[in-house]
């Protein structure tokens, strides 16, 4: 079931259900792009290929916001936005451990691994490393099972950046089974619940928000 949180004849806006690759990979499993291309083309009874542009990524295992593009056009000016970082993204997660700040702003040198698919914090000037910034805000501590949930800003978009960066401060996140130190075996809490940009064609600044379901680690949110 697609969960579709806008859509116009530009652009579609859609929930993306944890565990779809948001495009296809080597698995073969259906992702996002081949199931709103599908939705489309049913919807719309359209022959042939349907256009559908990708514009940002979600890791597989992480659930909420995408949005793509249904015009070569939309997809032009939404990849602009991308690059000049005026599409803005906001994740929750629940993390390992109380922060000592509620507020805090992180900035590292991050160089990505392709042989095992991991990043990891390298020294400024490090060949191939990328700058890798994001801020965060505690919004509710857990003290029973030493658990937080934190609202974080995304400045920059690296690989695995958010679970690379908590992970480096003492605060994995809780079921990363890459980076983390808890909930092994659990879905990893991390949910892409804001995302904001400007309609590539009306220019209006537009806004779309949704919430993981609160059932396992997510029950914290009640």
């Amino acid at each position: 079931m697609l969960n579709i949180l806008y859509e116009d004849n530009h652009i579609i806006v859609v929930e993306k259900m944890p565990n779809i690759p948001s495009q296809g990979d080597k698995t073969g499993d259906k992702d996002m792009l081949t199931i709103i291309k599908q939705y489309i083309k049913e919807k719309y009874n359209k022959p042939g290929n349907v256009y559908l542009g990708l514009i940002h990524r979600l890791d597989r295992p992480v659930g909420g916001v995408m949005v793509f593009a249904k015009t070569s056009k939309s997809a032009g000016r939404l990849s602009e936005q991308v690059r000049n970082k005026e599409l803005k993204k906001e994740y929750l997660v629940v993390a390992d451990g109380k922060f000592e700040k509620e507020k805090g702003h992180l900035e590292n040198y991050l160089l990505k691994n392709e042989r095992n698919n991991l990043s990891k914090i390298v020294k400024e000037g490090t060949k191939n490393s990328k700058l890798a910034i994001l801020d965060y805000e505690v919004i509710k501590y857990n003290e029973e099972i030493d658990l937080s949930v934190v609202k974080i800003n995304l400045h920059t978009g690296r690989h695995h950046q958010i679970r690379v960066q908590l992970s480096n401060i003492n605060h994995s996140i809780y079921g990363d089974q890459k980076y983390g130190t808890r909930g092994h075996g659990k879905q990893i809490a991390l949910w892409a619940h804001k995302l904001s940009f400007d309609h590539p064609i009306t220019k209006e600044k537009l806004t779309f928000e949704c919430l993981p379901q609160k059932v396992g680690t997510w029950k914290i949110l009640e």
